[in-house]
């Protein structure tokens, strides 16, 4: 590779000096195209046309030969009347200041019933990684879904250029979409199966659960997964220094409390490197937390965050 590299990337592979002897000739191969092209068969794979011709006694190449003729020609494309449809990344959302974006989601709690489970109700702010709401209930549905995203809003008392961001799950749409609506919030909603688009809440989750206080047996009850829960959201709200934000916890970093702290561990590194400049080689540790936050960044700006 480092080689490759330093020639520019100039592919110097000599590849075969002979032709295949099995390989289709110009004829064949115009052959093949002119027949899948044809009004018959112009809507169908190779996959489908190779069974059909062999049922009529006819073979003119294999599936993988047709396959390479048409990538060769160009004609990879989709065949047929409609395209698939296809899905988008979601759009990129930027959060310089406090309840700009949320995301939330729905987690599986463990109950006393084997199989049955009691669903986590989360939402968090991605800029102060604050958990601004968190509900345990005995479903999941769009009915509880708005009351619970309705009660976050309402204790932050902002709805005004709010964006939430969520999954493709039954419970984001129906009731929840129409009340976030009537709100004026932004509704904002992952690729079907694609659980990177929603990080945040994803790897809240994760840091959950893999909690050495997270119980390794079932919850007793509903009030029991609450209580625990509510004992969570207090220790990641106020005590937890949060790594992604400057070591400080998501509620400094919600107040605006989080940059005295950050300028005031400034200084006790720089009196300490002007009482032992010795043990500095050079500039003191970076006491700072990022002042944009982005969720689903598109390739500029990932490209500029990595420079």
């Amino acid at each position: 590779m480092q080689r490759w590299k330093a020639r520019d990337g100039d592919d110097m592979r000599m590849g075969p000096k002979t032709k295949p002897a099995n390989s289709l000739t110009e004829a064949e191969q115009a052959e093949v195209l002119r027949l899948v092209n044809s009004e018959e068969f112009r809507n169908l794979s190779p996959k489908q046309i190779v069974p059909i011709l062999a049922d009529r006694g006819v073979y003119v190449a294999s599936e993988s030969s047709i396959e390479r003729l048409l990538k060769k020609h160009d004609q990879k494309t989709h065949r047929g009347p409609k395209r698939r449809k296809g899905t988008c990344k979601p759009r990129e959302k930027l959060a310089t200041t406090p309840c700009q974006v949320w995301t939330w989601d729905i987690t599986y709690l463990r109950s006393p019933v084997s199989g049955q489970f009691f669903y986590l109700y989360m939402a968090v702010d991605i800029w102060s990684r604050k958990i601004v709401a968190a509900e345990v209930h005995a479903s999941e549905c769009s009915d509880l879904a708005s009351s619970f995203m309705l009660g976050a809003i309402t204790r932050e008392n902002n709805s005004e250029s709010l964006i939430v961001h969520q999954d493709n799950g039954a419970p984001m749409k129906g009731t929840l979409k129409a009340c976030m609506e009537n709100l004026g919030v932004a509704m904002s909603y992952s690729r079907p199966h694609v659980s990177d688009d929603n990080p945040y809440s994803e790897s809240l989750f994760g840091t959950m659960k893999t909690r050495p206080q997270y119980p390794h047996k079932p919850f007793a009850s509903l009030e029991d997964a609450q209580r625990w829960v509510e004992e969570f959201v207090h220790w990641y709200n106020e005590e937890h220094k949060h790594s992604a934000i400057g070591y400080v916890t998501p509620s400094q970093r919600h107040l605006g409390e989080a940059e005295a702290i950050l300028a005031k561990r400034r200084c006790v590194y720089e009196r300490a490197k002007q009482r032992n400049p010795e043990r500095w080689s050079g500039a003191t540790r970076s006491w700072d937390a990022p002042a944009e936050v982005f969720l689903n960044p598109d390739k500029q700006t990932l490209e500029r965050l990595r420079n």
